[in-house]
């Protein structure tokens, strides 16, 4: 598949790491658009689509071989998180009793599955048509401290649409707690040398309250409503309007690292979730998920270091919308339950959808 328009090489992203053999998974739909994957973290590390000039051009962060991909300076580079993304405060938990103790990476907090999590798994791959890709892994009971064996597949499709669909299906053989996402970083001038900043994006996020952080990024436990504070998006406005405010919480998260509680006529609908679009390439991303929250990040750490093709990232830029439950939901019995149980099935849709406004 070496003739793909990701400029990337199959062959780089060749290699057997613990037992298993990597590879890189291209799909392209109707429109000769294409989305690359690496079973890697299942790792995005291509996705190409138009700007308003019918130009096309990588919109998402990630490298150009499996090295890379492996020793990134962002351990998260658009992988798929689990068994539990965002923050465990303490990397402590009980559940059923019994009380678990988690790898701290980030601070004093675990995060994002820990060191070894989802994201430094290969996954089984199987190219299901030119259009999809199933992942799948199963963990180990008691990997990185989470209990049972958990039989997790993931299936990323691109429709002729230009929707990147990721649907995510899960099983356990003890109760265990679960929330998926995707670190997708993207950026939606394109990447380059250097990547443009996210601050010009316009972004609108379906969401009337957020959740408030302490100076460790933990959720505070209250519900804050986003009205007449910087992380009112509901009318769309530049990312870097109140990037820098000043601001507790945009201190607290060095920029924006929160989570939005999204506006749900029902529990566990696939919904609006938020839109970006770039004026100066006119492409647009709108997110739709099945969760009830999605963390936005705005990149607050990069430091420009080297991506695919020869581009750059330096901070902010690059944008993520996490789609999730809530951080610290473990600790926190009045946010929506994570605990997934023998016999019970978790499941996740999210959506991103690009497109152009002329």
């Amino acid at each position: 598949m070496s003739n793909t328009i990701t400029g990337l090489d199959p062959q780089k992203f060749q290699k057997e790491v613990d037992g298993k053999q990597t590879a890189l998974y291209i799909l392209r739909n109707k429109k000769g658009h294409e989305v690359g994957i690496t079973n890697y973290g299942g790792a995005l590390v291509a996705i190409m689509v138009p700007d308003r000039d019918g130009n096309l051009g990588n919109v998402i962060q990630g490298h150009d071989n499996i090295d890379e991909v492996m020793t990134s300076p962002e351990p998260y580079l658009s992988t798929l998180i689990g068994r539990f993304g965002n923050r465990i405060c303490k990397g402590k938990y009980t559940l059923e009793g019994k009380e678990y103790q988690l790898a701290i990476n980030n601070g004093p907090n675990a995060l994002h599955g820990g060191p070894t999590g989802f994201h430094k798994r290969v996954w089984d791959a199987e190219q299901l048509d030119a259009q999809s890709l199933k992942l799948h892994y199963v963990a180990a009971d008691m990997e990185e401290g989470f209990p049972g064996q958990l039989d997790m597949t993931v299936i990323y499709s691109f429709s002729d649409d230009d929707e990147l669909i990721i649907d995510y299906k899960g099983f356990t053989d003890k109760p265990t707690i679960i929330n998926m996402t995707n670190h997708g970083y993207f950026s939606l001038a394109g990447i380059a040398n250097p990547t443009p900043t996210v601050d010009d994006l316009i972004c609108e996020i379906n969401a009337d309250y957020y959740l408030p952080i302490d100076d460790t990024s933990i959720p505070l436990g209250c519900i804050a409503p986003v009205k007449g504070t910087p992380f009112d998006f509901t009318t769309p406005k530049p990312v870097g309007q109140d990037i820098d405010a000043d601001d507790v919480q945009i201190k607290n998260g060095a920029g924006y690292d929160h989570c939005f509680i999204l506006n749900k006529k029902e529990v566990g609908e696939l919904s609006y979730a938020a839109k970006i679009t770039d004026p100066k390439s006119g492409r647009t991303m709108e997110v739709y998920t099945t969760e009830p929250g999605v963390q936005v990040y705005t990149d607050n750490w990069a430091t420009g270091y080297p991506g695919q093709n020869g581009a750059t990232f330096p901070r902010r830029s690059a944008i993520c919308f996490e789609a999730q439950h809530f951080p610290d939901s473990p600790n926190r019995p009045y946010f929506p339950s994570v605990v997934l149980r023998p016999g019970e099935t978790y499941t996740q849709k999210t959506i991103y959808k690009f497109g152009v406004e002329k």
